[in-house]
């Protein structure tokens, strides 16, 4: 997965292209997702004298900050000053962000553990329990009651034409996707459930979504 030629946590970039409907496309979606990558890999910075291992990790890094980060880091200011919390991500300091882009691979992955250099340097200042604890993504992932939740919900909408969401997506390729679940698409990729589960949140809250805000889809 490392070396695939796409964003790592992508993996259905095809499928989710095919819950557009045809008619308000006049481009391939694939192709300008594969564009985005290509232009964003080609902007990570290089000496040209790594390895392969550590200039694909350099490249790797660049779609995370560029794209993946840039969510998350909204995500979080969205979810503190809702709450009204003032949260802080030391981690994302440019200074330390600089630094670690350059460390070698076999270096980072001390002892070849995710995190391993970050592992290393905050022994005897967390916990062990903190230190040593096998990297997790969010609960939501990989918990069958998720599965189940957000399928149910997906279902009430395939189930229902006149959803606002079937003005944009492709009602009968959402169905087949439905009847599919337990085959390819539930495959973990990217260290999560980001296949299945994934579109069919998406339908789920992009319908929420044009509800909540009665959106009325011009053509």
């Amino acid at each position: 997965m490392l070396f695939a030629p796409d964003f790592p946590w992508s993996g259905n970039t095809l499928t989710k292209s095919k819950l557009i409907r045809s008619e308000l496309l006049n481009f391939d979606p694939t192709d300008f997702v594969y564009q985005r990558y290509i232009d964003t890999v080609n902007s990570a910075p290089k000496t040209g004298t790594e390895s392969d291992i550590d200039r694909r990790i350099k490249e790797v890094t660049m779609l995370n900050l560029k794209w993946f980060m840039q969510t998350l880091l909204d995500r979080k200011d969205r979810m503190s000053m809702y709450s009204g919390l003032e949260v802080r991500v030391p981690f994302c300091d440019h200074r330390i962000m600089e630094y670690a882009y350059n460390i070698p691979w076999e270096i980072k992955a001390y002892q070849g553990r995710e995190k391993g250099l970050l592992r290393r340097a905050f022994e005897g200042i967390l916990p062990d329990e903190i230190v040593h604890r096998k990297k997790s993504p969010y609960p939501k992932s990989h918990h069958p009651e998720y599965i189940a939740n957000v399928t149910g919900k997906a279902r009430k909408i395939i189930d229902n034409p006149s959803a606002p969401i079937w003005e944009i997506a492709n009602r009968s390729f959402a169905r087949e996707l439905l009847e599919t679940e337990g085959s390819v698409f539930s495959r973990p990729w990217y260290g999560q459930l980001m296949n299945f589960p994934q579109i069919m949140a998406y339908l789920y809250t992009v319908n929420v979504w044009l509800t909540e805000y009665n959106v009325n889809i011009v053509r």
